[in-house]
């Protein structure tokens, strides 16, 4: 079974848990809900005959480097020019450059939409979108007039150079140089590794962003400077750099991640983005548009692999479920409660997660208008929460599904296995989930003196307090234990608030990722909670469309099932900063 689009579903979440007519409004755009589901429909059928079928295709056949030049899986170039000759690349991106302006949730669902059709695809366009906006937000208008253009049609992609073979998650190990050639360009030298689709043919011209450190540069991250390096210089000559080594992955086998060698002639000529020494500041707007796009990445990855699996246990035949009729053949599996659980399981914690990221492309749309600071800080805070929690979930979910297809999800055949491969990556780019977590509780928790979380939490207490008062059976217990799990985050907030601010952080970043976990849970939660009270209005309103059904059950089987969790996270919060200690003991010899 391919994927397909779940258009309906991506709609209602748009407009009943992100809020897309506030979003519109806000951004006095003329774009309609109905509009919006127009676009949803045409990117899945993109999506559905032209990235899909090549999946197994580009996981099969790789991309091999030969004397520099790397080749993409076939299909690959005609299925990259019938996504940007349509626009998609430019979406979101500035009329002002060419492209359609359109809301950032819209583009959230539309990056869902490729991610699950073909992942290894769409990382392609993903991250020319980081470009496209670091570049507009801190390029000078020279910079723009050359690149940005044709960046947002799509005839030239762009990547992000930070890893290099000494330095992973920390900057302020980088060794690549620049040197300033006195005509407003700079010699770029040095090595950078883990870059995706830093050499393809898919286009004519890349567009590296590097971190480079100037000379007397100050020590650390503070001496680090971004510079646009293209692959292709403006006089048409090749630039200094080159595609020095193919990654061979676990997954993700279509994309190419490279090596990339910068100066073996003297020095790549690249040109600054922003002042000197404030890169990090630039390449910031390029990674938090990444882990936004990441955290969409493991929701398209768990959905797909949730259709696959529901596919199988509809078809697969085996054994006689409890209280089937006697006689007859054996049953499909999805009638065993063990397999409708973990079916459930899947769907559920996909649907939160999908929530989650919506909300958060909501609130940057939001800061872009009168909410302004405010907005903006609640996407800083969701942002992490966004990429850790749903890129676990993919990873969960991908192993559920092998596992409903039984020894077959095992055999490459069936396909249930790549996208487990495929997911594996999504808890580590991009800033890994760890990180992510030391991010939102050293961070994102002490904004505006905890307000921003206070009044997080706050929103979610009252979805609780709507189901409570909503009433309808389909609910159960689905208000308690909603409600139960965010107290449980208040509680633990406040512990970790109280720590960072009594200078004990090690206390609050113990307990870090379990906080993450917590946080994930009340807000995915509350996500499908709101879904669950659009549900059951539209149904008192005579509504007959039998999703609205299945999306109250849905609220309540992660609030009955998997929310229940969030106690046991609480305590290992509160008692984790005993752990270090521990850990040394354990750990030692």
């Amino acid at each position: 079974m391919s994927y397909r689009a779940p258009v309906a579903e991506l709609a209602f979440t748009l407009r009943h848990v992100a809020g897309l007519e506030a979003v519109l409004a806000a951004g006095k755009s003329d774009l309609t809900p109905e509009d919006a589901r127009v676009v949803l429909e045409e990117a899945g059928r993109l999506a559905g005959s032209v990235l899909a079928p090549l999946n197994r295709v580009g996981d099969r056949h790789g991309t091999p480097l030969d004397d520099g030049t790397v080749t993409t899986p076939p299909g690959w170039r005609e299925a990259y020019r019938t996504f940007a000759e349509g626009g998609w690349n430019g979406l979101s991106a500035p009329e002002s450059h060419g492209g359609q302006g359109l809301p950032l949730l819209l583009n959230a669902a539309c990056t869902e939409i490729w991610n699950g059709a073909n992942l290894a695809f769409s990382l392609c366009p993903l991250l020319t979108a980081g470009g496209i906006e670091a570049l507009e937000k801190h390029g000078s208008e020279a910079l723009k007039a050359a690149y940005l253009d044709k960046l947002v049609s799509g005839e030239w992609t762009a990547t992000m150079n930070l890893t290099e073979p000494q330095a992973g998650s920390d900057l302020a190990l980088l060794r690549t140089r620049a040197e300033p050639n006195g005509d407003g360009s700079y010699r770029i030298t040095g090595a950078k590794i883990y870059i995706t689709y830093g050499e393809h043919d898919l286009t004519d011209n890349i567009v590296h962003l590097v971190l480079a450190r100037l000379k007397d540069a100050p020590a650390g991250t503070r001496g680090i400077s971004l510079f646009l390096v293209p692959k292709v210089l403006p006089d048409g000559s090749r630039n200094d750099l080159r595609c020095s080594g193919i990654e061979h992955k676990l997954g993700i086998h279509a994309s190419p991640t490279c090596s990339m060698a910068f100066g073996d002639q003297g020095g790549a000529t690249g040109w600054l983005i922003g002042e000197e020494n404030r890169g990090l500041a630039c390449m910031f707007t390029m990674m938090n548009n990444a882990r936004l796009n990441v955290g969409l990445q493991g929701v398209a990855v768990a959905e797909a692999a949730t259709q696959k699996a529901l596919a199988y246990a509809q078809e697969r035949r085996q054994g006689k479920a409890p209280g089937a009729e006697a006689g007859g053949g054996a049953s499909p599996i999805i009638e065993h409660s063990d397999v409708q659980r973990m079916l459930l399981t899947m769907k559920a914690t996909t649907a939160a997660a999908r929530g989650i990221c919506y909300l958060t492309a909501a609130a940057l749309d939001a800061a872009r208008g009168p909410e302004g600071q405010a907005a903006l800080d609640r996407a800083s805070l969701l942002t992490p929460v966004a990429k850790a929690f749903s890129t676990d979930i993919a990873n969960e979910a991908t192993s559920l599904g092998v596992q409903v297809h039984g020894g077959m999800g095992f055999v490459e055949e069936a396909g249930a296995a790549q996208y487990m491969r495929d997911a594996r990556i999504l808890a580590i780019y991009e800033g890994t989930n760890g990180i992510q977590a030391l991010d939102l509780v050293g961070r994102k928790l002490p904004l505006n003196g905890g307000a921003t979380v206070r009044a997080q939490i706050a929103a979610m207490r009252e979805v609780a307090e709507s189901v409570l008062k909503d009433g309808h059976p389909g609910f159960g217990h689905t208000a308690a234990r909603l409600r139960a799990a965010i107290e449980s985050l208040d509680r633990a907030t406040s512990f970790a608030l109280r720590a960072l601010g009594s200078n004990r952080p090690e206390e609050a970043l113990a307990g870090a990722t379990p906080y993450l976990r917590l946080f994930g849970l009340a807000q995915g939660g509350a996500c499908l909670a709101r879904a669950a009270l659009a549900a059951s209005a539209a149904l008192r309103a005579g509504e007959t469309d039998p999703a609205h059904a299945g999306r109250i059950a849905l609220a309540r089987f992660f609030a009955e099932n998997l929310a229940t969790a969030a106690g046991g996270l609480e305590q290992t919060v509160l008692d984790g900063g005993g752990f270090v200690q521990d850990a040394k003991l354990a750990l030692a010899g």
